[in-house]
């Protein structure tokens, strides 16, 4: 039936593209499935459906009894009473189904220009929220926020809305993963509209994909891959899947999925980032420089002007190289090159600078620039107070006082902190083989992927002592 289609019968008045249904002009509130049953059957006046036939089309894949049906048939009938003879409504026929007695009146209404821009409106604000999501900024994450809570007031069975409000939910977390306490509300917020786009829309991908990075985000690889492959088979030509595939996956998938994104989305910064990330674990330091200069080159235009994805780290890493070569001014351009992009928003900046501070530490520290080096890990210590590996730098020049906070052994960034302090203290063979136990116990993933670089345990110092453990590493990242 076309979807503007009005039918009155008796006092009453369904409408098909809004579902509502009315006595005298006041709305009369029935739970959905009974407005589809009702539908199909005035629709049908005068006619006799199975009730297989009911069930099916207004249950469609969703396994139900003829009990479901029964029970809606029965409220209809309370609600709208009996015709003007006193014969039921929705009459029963025996052995066969249901069938509609009153005389029914079919409109096909045309809508005003008012009620098409309503129906715009949630799309309308959907594409102004997509496109704030996608600047990556803080501010902006915020204001897409409150525009996907807005749609979904007004339309609260979009899918595309609650994919909205997940992402930006996710990234309201993600802005403060690093903090003393994480925004854990908002986290939980995102797994819940991600589910509810899965439940709404079974066959779109956007929501498979943003199920996937949640899911990735609160622990759960395992099923955050199978959704983020789920995502990429639906819609196979969608860049977004495959730069979320390969943001959650590890090795051969995370390269080919960073290229597959790559070759969709030319010059996309983050992808290139991505692919340099499993190289820096195969320490394969060529291949990885080599995908930092192009995901650095592809953030300017050839008129000067920004591309319109912004991305941070690029020059960190990039710089990280440089300091594993003892490149120490070129290093520091691209440290410096990356804290100029601190004022950007960008939801990671302050991550990324907060490393990159760290980063210059180690540096200054080998030149023996000592009151450099304090400063720059004091720096990354204000941006992010948790910084634990800043705290042993500051210990390394001679602030012993400075307490690093403890951190849960389980993980292999705890064995990281543990090993930069044991190195600090000489203790190499102890460092090398904590960092390789918790290796041996991480489950697969990309834990550990920057200990060749690491500037403040510089492994390449110590290779004797570090060379199972690199090669553990490697193996990871097949």
């Amino acid at each position: 039936m076309p979807a503007s289609t009005v039918f009155t019968f008796g006092r009453f008045e369904l409408d098909a593209a809004t579902r509502r249904l009315t006595r005298d002009g006041e709305l009369v509130s029935i739970p959905d499935r009974h407005v589809g049953v009702l539908l199909e059957l005035v629709a049908h006046a005068g006619t006799i459906l199975s009730k297989d036939a009911l069930i099916e089309t207004v249950w469609r894949d969703i396994a139900v009894t003829d009990n479901s049906l029964e029970q809606a048939v029965s409220a209809l009938r309370r609600v709208l009473g009996e015709g003007p003879d006193g014969t039921p409504t929705i009459q029963t026929v025996a052995r066969q189904g249901y069938r509609f007695t009153c005389p029914v009146t079919r409109v096909t209404a045309r809508a005003s220009d008012e009620m098409l821009d309503a129906l715009l409106a949630p799309h309308r604000a959907w594409i102004e929220g997509r496109a704030a999501l996608e600047t990556l900024e803080r501010d902006q994450i915020v204001r897409a926020r409150g525009v996907f809570e807005g749609v979904l007031a007004t339309a609260p069975d979009q899918a595309s809305a609650h994919v909205g409000l997940a992402n930006a939910c996710i990234m309201q977390f993600e802005m403060t993963r690093t903090d003393a306490q994480p925004d854990v509300a908002a986290l939980e917020t995102a797994a819940l509209h991600a589910r509810e786009a899965c439940r709404l829309g079974a066959d779109y991908g956007e929501a498979w994909a943003t199920l996937g990075f949640v899911l990735d985000r609160t622990g759960r690889r395992v099923d955050a891959l199978a959704a983020s492959r789920r995502a990429t088979t639906l819609e196979p030509d969608n860049w977004r899947h495959h730069f979320r595939l390969a943001y959650v996956s590890w090795g051969e998938e995370r390269l080919r999925e960073s290229h597959r994104t790559l070759a969709l989305m030319p010059g996309f910064p983050l992808a290139h980032w991505l692919a340099a990330t499993v190289h820096v674990a195969r320490q394969a330091i060529p291949e990885a420089e080599r995908e930092l200069d192009a995901g650095i080159a592809s953030q300017t235009a050839p008129s000067g002007s920004t591309t319109r994805f912004s991305s941070v780290a690029l020059h960190w890493l990039k710089g990280l190289i440089q300091l594993s070569r003892d490149e120490y001014d070129a290093a520091l351009h691209s440290f410096r090159c990356e804290l100029a992009s601190e004022g950007s928003g960008h939801l990671y900046a302050r991550e990324c600078c907060a490393n990159t501070c760290y980063a210059i530490g180690a540096l200054e520290r080998r030149r023996g620039r000592t009151a450099d080096a304090r400063q720059a890990f004091q720096q990354a210590i204000d941006r992010v107070s948790q910084h634990r590996l800043a705290y042993i730098g500051m210990e390394a020049i001679d602030l012993a006082s400075v307490e690093v906070k403890p951190v849960a052994q389980a993980s292999v960034d705890a064995a990281l902190v543990t090993a930069a302090l044991l190195g600090h203290r000489g203790q190499h063979a102890d460092a090398a083989r904590v960092v390789d136990e918790a290796l041996a116990a991480a489950p697969p993933g990309n834990a550990g992927w920057l200990l060749p670089l690491e500037p403040l345990l510089h492994v390449t110092t110590q290779r004797e002592n570090w060379a199972p453990v690199l090669a553990r590493l490697r193996s990871r990242a097949a």
